[in-house]
């Protein structure tokens, strides 16, 4: 039993949170935790998981030691306890942040018994200094955070949060209290088996966020999209989840330069810049925040309107817990996401050179994303299922498969022939390996086990049913109850009991297909602009509207076409209805200079022919691209500058020459002028020259093949068409 002040459980949240009363489970952890018992919290964010230890902490005698995974979670939580005390040294961190002189004051504070609650990185208690000095004071309990880093299974595994058993009995016996916001039932009996907490007080909440909406789109045009559901949104907060550094970097600053109050977020920011930011998140200086997975843990922001993730995330508890920032003041809160498989596939190579265990629990994690992703199935009901909670509403009416549902049909055949192969191959294989024999094809595996002997091999090929078709079945079965995925057997798929009465007694259960998502684009075209496609929505009549006027520009200019303005940037113009000079600019392949160059008349077809026509433009979807910051294509452009040849400047970057002319096409098609007319004339002579430039002068087309076809492959090589083209482009385009 810990040494209480004599003070209530209702008063003590009054005074130091401001709060009447406790929220959920909140009051019986606290009382638990006090009477000295091990607890187990499992809380989604936004539940109050934080205060189930500070209020305890607050009361005790004696100082609460927190472990906690992120030095910025850290500072947080530090300053906001800080503001319910009367003096800073009620709270402090300790961890590598910190100078020799900030150590000692940290450790003073402790010994005087000013301070109640101490947070610590798991690093930082395995230092002997460390464990020396948390031996002679007068501990209360530890709490451990983000709890969930303890288990390779979890989505966010720590190794050193192993280790934190054996360093809490070299300190002393004390109660321990674990926490986290994100636990499938394996990782689950993976924390307290690994704290030796398998007698302790378990306090489960639901993980059912009613608030939240869930919806994942095709990843086609995503800086787009993003852009044009923040302006949708203007003025609520937000945070853009990516996978890598160099994507928060380029999506938060074309987010910037189209006027959306944006700053990006990683950990190769230096910790000022973070903290900073951070700070500028909190107080609405910024509105959204581009971040990695580095952001969010322990942000105490409760009114965080929408989280988006530009790229899926690597599992389902780390979709949960990003997801689970937005709303947690019970508001509004949207979850968006774009999918694309091309991206699962980069997250599988990540994963190669790790140990082979580790892989098979990265790849099962991995799949579950898949299937969340593609299932037309409740959203909620399949990431509660996930977590091992039920839900039995059949329609929830806050997700994009529940509002625009698929149309669903008589499953009960399918699903008796998954359970029917599942049961001849032993319970002892993966849902591809069942989707593999009822498909009738033949694996290395099924060569091994001679599954083609098996009566249900083949039986699942019927007119257009194919693994799709089937993999959505096997998810039916697996959200209805009828199978288990047995995560720590890296998959194998076991009939339940229900799936056991339903054999015996089938009956009628609705299915639909899941999405197909295999046209989407993982990534846009470098440049950011995302636009133009043919088919893309084009106006058909400004499109031919603007050809003619292209053709009639070249000809009065004397130029072929294709020099004034490409065909697709007419169709991003047709799209979009740039109606001045500025807007112009924004449009692929049109560069400030060719705007002022050609842009004149195409401006004022297109304003009159808005005004004309009552068009309501799409303002918010014109998309401003940052200027190409690329490294390698400064580099370029200063080097010619310079005059350097370009076979030093491909040797410097280890380019060959095809990869340099390569870029210096994207660079002058994005507007761009360069001269390379020194290098040019050292190496083709001025007849070639003169014979080349008349060529693409009279040509309808730019192609190097038919130039090389009209001018003679035995006169030309291919790099010298390529350089003249260059040369052609850059002085009459741009």
């Amino acid at each position: 039993m810990l040494e209480v002040e004599s003070i209530t459980l209702s008063t003590a949240l009054q005074k130091f949170f401001g709060f009447n009363k406790f929220k959920g489970d909140q009051e019986q952890i606290i009382t638990s935790v006090l009477e000295g018992r091990d607890t187990f919290v499992i809380m989604p964010t936004g539940g109050g998981k934080s205060l189930c230890y500070q209020l305890p902490a607050l009361i005790s005698e004696g100082t609460a030691i927190i472990v906690s995974p992120l030095i910025a979670l850290m500072k947080n939580q530090v300053d906001a306890i800080r503001n319910y005390g009367s003096e800073d040294g009620i709270a402090h961190f300790l961890n590598s942040s910190l100078t020799k002189a900030e150590i000692l004051k940290v450790k003073g504070d402790i010994a005087s018994g000013k301070t109640k609650l101490l947070y610590v990185a798991p690093e930082s208690l395995t230092k002997e200094d460390n464990v020396t000095f948390l031996r002679d004071i007068h501990i209360s309990f530890f709490a451990i955070d983000e709890a969930h880093c303890i288990s390779e299974w979890g989505h966010d595994f720590r190794p050193e949060y192993r280790r934190l058993r054996a360093i809490f009995e070299e300190i002393g016996k004390v109660p321990i209290i674990a926490l986290t916001a994100t636990a499938t039932p394996k990782v689950q009996q993976d924390i307290l088996k690994n704290l030796g907490m398998q007698a302790a007080d378990i306090y489960k909440s639901s993980f059912n966020r009613p608030n939240l909406y869930y919806e994942v789109r095709p990843k086609v045009n995503v800086a787009r999209e993003i852009i044009k559901y923040v302006k949708k949104n203007t003025g609520k907060s937000g945070i853009i989840y990516c996978l890598s550094r160099k994507k928060v970097e380029e999506l938060a600053e074309t987010l910037q330069v189209n006027g959306i109050k944006a700053k990006p977020y990683h950990a190769g920011l230096d910790a000022t810049t973070r903290a900073q930011t951070q700070d500028q998140f909190l107080m609405e200086d910024i509105d959204v925040i581009v971040a990695t997975i580095a952001f969010g843990m322990g942000i105490d922001k409760p009114d965080v309107r929408f989280v988006i993730h530009h790229d899926i995330p690597k599992s389902l508890e780390g979709y949960y817990q990003e997801t689970g920032r937005s709303g947690r003041d019970g508001g509004e809160g949207n979850c968006l996401t774009f999918y694309s498989y091309d991206d699962i596939l980069k997250l599988e190579k990540f994963m190669k050179g790790k140990p082979v265990a580790e892989q098979e629990i990265g790849k099962q994690l991995l799949l579950e994303t898949v299937a969340y992703a593609e299932t037309s199935v409740c959203r909620r009901k399949v990431l509660l299922h996930y977590f091992g909670e039920g839900y039995t509403e059949s329609n929830c009416n806050s997700c994009d498969n529940c509002l625009h549902p698929k149309t669903k049909f008589e499953g009960k055949e399918e699903i008796e022939l998954v359970l029917e192969a599942i049961q001849e191959m032993k319970e002892k294989f993966k849902a591809k390996d069942i989707i593999n024999v009822l498909m009738g094809t033949v694996t290395a595996t099924g060569k091994a086990y001679k599954h083609f002997e098996l009566e249900t091999f083949s039986k699942g090929i019927d007119g257009d049913k194919n693994d799709k078709y089937w993999n959505a079945v096997v998810r039916h079965a697996i959200i209805n109850g009828f199978l288990l995925k047995d995560i720590e057997s890296y998959g194998l798929l076991k009939i339940t009991k229900e799936g056991k009465d339903f054999l015996k007694k089938p009956y009628s259960v609705l299915i639909t297909l899941d999405h197909d998502y295999e046209g989407a684009d993982a990534e846009e075209e470098e440049g950011g602009h995302g636009g133009g496609q043919k088919g893309s929505g084009a106006d058909a009549k400004l499109f031919t509207m603007l050809k003619d006027l292209v053709k009639k520009t070249a000809k009065a200019r004397n130029l072929p076409p294709y020099v004034i303005f490409s065909e697709v940037s007419l169709e991003e113009m047709a799209i979009q209805y740039p109606v001045n000079m500025e807007e112009l600019t924004h449009i692929t392949g049109v560069g400030p200079g060719k705007a002022q160059k050609f842009g004149k008349p195409f401006v004022e077809t297109i304003a009159k022919y808005v005004e004309e026509n009552e068009i309501e433009r799409p303002m918010d979807m014109v998309v401003k691209s940052v200027v190409n910051k690329s490294g390698l294509k400064v580099y370029i452009i200063q080097s010619i500058d310079r005059k350097l040849s370009l076979e030093d400047i491909a040797g410097a970057k280890g380019l060959s020459m095809n990869d340099l002319l390569t870029e210096l096409e994207t660079i002058v098609a994005s507007g761009t002028r360069v001269n390379i007319s020194y290098y040019i004339d050292q190496v083709i002579d001025e007849e070639k020259q003169t014979e080349v430039y008349d060529y693409f002068r009279e040509s309808e087309s730019d192609s190097v093949a038919e130039a090389l076809k009209e001018l003679g492959e035995n006169d030309y090589t291919e790099e010298e068409i390529r350089l003249m083209r260059i040369k052609f482009l850059s002085e009459f385009g741009n």
